[in-house]
Order: structure tokens, then C-alpha cells, then sequence
């Protein structure tokens, strides 16, 4: 009995420390999969933690190359990985995460107690050696239990690089188009400058009505009120980007922009194709899922352990006579808590609430999937549509009235005042189609955000705010 006593004591010993050896998280494996999983989105962009110097110096001369030319949409998408604090903080959280849910599959371990007892001339040493019994029988289950959250907390990472190619796409799209409205709200208030201060000098001389020249100053006020705000919204897109990014003040002032968004691909994304996209796993499905199996496996370990706590233990004491003599006593203890005055109502009635909500989440998961895919394909393709039309239609008419325009005051056909209004409708118009560009962008990134199950905020309204200035028609009058 002893002899087989002390042989589980020390296999339970041994496996203990195996397993506290392979209880260190790979945070490499983790992220390779967590790259894997949001590769739909992420694309080529890779994420990784940087954890000591030479990894923090190959970020930081990445920063610099990119940072050294325009940088592309992709571009702010690898550097936002790569050189965002703010990112580098989840990515660390869900490491921590990940250690945390391998601790939960370790067995509690094995505790050594020590007494040493002196009565008289006489002493008494006792030692026990004690381990979770129940810890070590249901090992299995939690060991299943932990791997679920393990895998939970790498798809929250994928969901964290997601987020980040997601969201510094879309303030890169944002800085671009607001820097090039800008340029173009510049032109709308050369030309409302010029026609209010020609209206000026023909009032003088008395060749305008005062009515006249109200008009076009009240275009040119408002002219100069659109720079004002185009400015603005060029500045808080630019300083959005470099919070996503995370650059330094000085990597700040390095930053420069393309003159123009990118071209609108020659064919736009088929339905088929989004349905395909669509039936691939979703992350908010796939933790659903996980949550749904985690509180499944969980519930039986999580209620008798909160109920029922067995140790088995081995003890050797020896005492020492005060005439010389020694004596030495083994055995055994076990420790069983008695749940005298509580039977588990109230511990399982929350075990069973917390699958239950996993089960509506998951069935709440999938039903929505479906429409969110089709919510953000039309928004994508409406955008898309806009930006075709503004583009192959709308500037194009704008282009040959201008023409047309000039043409008519050569031949002194029209005033000045017609060919500087047309002027201003030619930009407006030119700020529309960047608008309408803007929003595309914008969709695509939010549909393909959306079809991986991370949905974003802020579609694109459709709401072209360069309509015509007050003032334009009347500019002949």
C-alpha cells in the first residue's frame, strides 16, 4: 500500500511538471495564426509582437522606408501594424489571454507542508505531501475547456488585426480625399475672389447694380467659409491617420500623401463573390461557436468544483525521544469538502444562464450574417455605381460645357460672369466626384471588414456635398 502510494505520488509529481514545462504560450504559432485568419482582409500586411529591441529596430526602419515616399493605402495599413503602440498594447493583452487560458488546463500542482513540534526534550518533524485529487481527475476536461479559450483569444487577435488594416485604410482614404478637396476648394475661392472683385469695380464705375454685386460677394463669403472647413477636415483626417498610425511628431512631420485617391477598379466585386467570401468562417461566428462549446464543456467541471474539493495527501513524521530514540509514522490524509449548506442552486441556475445566452448569441451570429453581407455589398456597390457615374458622366458633361463656355465668350456671346460661374460649377463638380471616389473606398474596406465578421461603422452617406454655390445662376444678372 505504501509502496503504490508513493508511486502515484510521484507520477502525479512528474506530470506536474511536465506540463508546467509546456505551459508557455507560443505567441510566433499564435500569430501566425491570427495573420492566417485575417488574411482576407490583411492581405500581405503581417502582424507581429514586438517583444525585445531587434524586433522594435525592424519596425522602426520600416517606418522610416515607408515614411520616406507617399504612402499608399497598403502602405499605411503595414505601418499602422507595425509602428501603433496602441496596437501593440492588444496584441500583448491577447497574449496575456492566451496564457491565462493554458494556466486554466494545468493541474493546481502539489503543496509540501512542514511542522516541526518540541515538547519537553522530545521533537516532532512532520511533512505532508498533498495534491488535488479532483484537480488531477477532471485534468481532461479543462485541458479541453483551455484550448477553447486559447483558440477564443487568437481569434480576438485576428479581430485586432482586422480592426487595425481596416480602420488605417480608412483614414488613409479619408486624409487623401480631404487634402484633395482642399486643392480644389483653393480654385473655388480663387475664382469667387476674382468674379466679387471684378463686381466691385463695375459698381464703381456704375456698370453693376448693387443687387449684382451682392450676389457674387455673397458667393465669395461663402466660398471663403468652404476653404475654411475643407481645411479643417484636411487637418483632423491627416492627425486621425497619424493616431491610427501611431507616428512620433517627428515620424509626423515626414508623412506625405498622394495627390489623389486610386483609380475605381475596372469591374466591381460580383455577388458570387461576396457569397463566397460570406461562407468562408466568420470571426464573430467562430468565437459564437467557441463560447457556445466552451460553456458546454465547462459546465459540469465548473459546478462539482465549486461544490466538491478532494485532496489526497502523504505524510512521514518523525520524532526524536528525549533519551535518543527515534520513531517515524506514515500515512495518508484525504480532505473532502462537505457542501452542507450549499448544494449548487444558485452556481448551476448561472451555469445554465451562461449557456443559454451562448446559444441565442451563436443563433443571433448567424442569422445576422446575412444581412450585414448584404447590407455592406449594397452600400459597395452603390458607391461604386456613384463613383463610375460621376466619373464617366458627370465630369465629362461638365468638361464639354466648360469648353462649350468658353468658346461662347470668345465669341462674346457671354460675360465674364457666366465664364467664372461655369468655373465654379466645373470644381464643384470635380469635389463631387472626389466625394463619390472617397466613398467607394470607404465601402470596400468596411465590405470586406464585414464579410471576416467585424463589421464597421460609418458607411458612406451618397450626400455629394459639392452641389452648386448660391449665388451661381444669378451670376450673369
Amino acid at each position: 500500500m505504501k509502496r503504490t502510494f508513493k508511486l502515484a505520488a510521484a507520477a502525479a509529481a512528474a506530470a506536474a511538471i511536465v506540463l508546467a514545462g509546456c505551459a508557455a504560450p507560443n505567441m510566433q504559432d499564435a500569430m501566425g495564426e491570427a495573420n492566417e485568419l485575417a488574411g482576407s482582409v490583411s492581405g500581405d500586411v503581417r502582424a507581429e509582437l514586438q517583444r525585445d529591441a531587434a524586433q522594435r529596430e525592424s519596425a522602426s526602419r520600416l517606418a522610416s522606408e515607408l515614411l520616406a515616399k507617399p504612402l499608399t493605402m497598403d502602405g499605411a495599413a503595414r505601418l499602422a501594424v507595425a509602428n501603433s503602440p496602441a496596437f501593440q498594447a492588444a496584441l500583448a493583452q491577447s497574449w496575456g489571454e492566451i496564457a491565462t487560458a493554458q494556466q486554466r488546463g494545468l493541474p493546481g500542482g502539489l503543496v509540501f507542508s512542514f511542522e516541526r513540534l518540541r515538547e519537553g526534550a522530545d521533537l516532532e518533524l512532520g511533512r505532508l505531501l498533498s495534491v488535488g485529487l479532483f484537480d488531477l481527475i477532471t485534468l481532461p476536461q479543462r485541458r479541453a475547456v483551455s484550448k477553447i479559450a486559447s483558440e477564443q483569444a487568437r481569434v480576438r487577435m485576428a479581430g485586432a488585426v482586422v480592426d487595425q488594416v481596416s480602420n488605417a485604410r480608412q483614414a488613409w482614404v479619408k486624409a487623401v480625399a480631404a487634402r484633395e478637396i482642399e486643392v480644389y476648394a483653393v480654385q473655388v475661392k480663387d475664382a469667387a475672389d476674382a468674379s466679387a472683385e471684378l463686381a466691385r469695380r463695375l459698381q464703381a464705375v456704375g456698370n453693376f447694380t448693387k443687387l449684382q454685386a451682392a450676389r457674387q460677394h455673397l458667393f465669395y463669403g461663402d466660398a471663403t467659409a468652404r476653404l475654411a472647413t475643407a481645411r479643417q477636415h484636411a487637418v483632423s483626417a491627416r492627425e486621425e491617420l497619424v493616431r491610427q498610425l501611431g507616428l512620433t511628431d517627428e515620424q509626423a512631420r515626414a508623412l506625405q500623401l498622394p495627390d489623389r485617391l486610386p483609380d475605381l477598379p475596372k469591374v466591381a466585386k460580383a455577388p458570387e463573390e461576396v457569397s463566397r467570401a460570406l461562407a468562408s468562417q466568420r470571426l464573430d461566428a467562430r468565437l459564437a461557436r467557441l463560447e457556445l462549446e466552451a460553456a458546454g464543456r465547462g459546465h459540469g467541471v465548473d459546478l462539482v468544483s465549486s461544490l466538491v474539493d478532494v485532496e489526497l495527501g502523504a505524510r512521514r513524521d518523525t520524532r526524536f525521544e528525549g533519551n535518543g530514540e527515534k520513531s517515524t509514522t506514515r500515512g495518508y490524509e484525504l480532505d473532502i469538502r462537505l457542501p452542507l449548506f450549499d448544494w449548487g442552486s444558485t452556481r448551476r441556475a448561472a451555469l445554465d444562464a451562461r449557456s443559454l445566452a451562448a446559444a441565442n448569441r451563436y443563433e443571433a451570429v448567424s442569422r445576422s450574417a446575412g444581412s450585414q453581407a448584404r447590407e455592406g455589398y449594397a452600400a459597395y456597390r452603390t458607391a461604386y455605381d456613384q463613383a463610375r457615374h460621376q466619373r464617366d458622366e458627370m465630369v465629362p458633361l461638365r468638361k464639354t460645357i466648360s469648353e462649350e463656355n468658353v468658346l461662347r465668350y470668345n465669341g462674346m456671346l457671354i460675360g465674364v460672369f457666366e465664364l467664372l460661374a461655369d468655373a465654379r460649377e466645373q470644381v464643384t463638380g470635380v469635389i463631387a466626384a472626389i466625394e463619390a471616389q472617397r466613398d467607394f473606398w470607404l465601402a470596400d474596406a468596411s465590405l470586406s471588414s464585414t464579410l471576416i465578421g467585424k463589421p464597421m461603422a460609418g458607411a458612406p452617406s451618397f450626400t455629394p456635398s459639392g452641389a452648386a454655390a448660391p449665388g451661381g445662376g444669378d451670376a450673369a444678372h
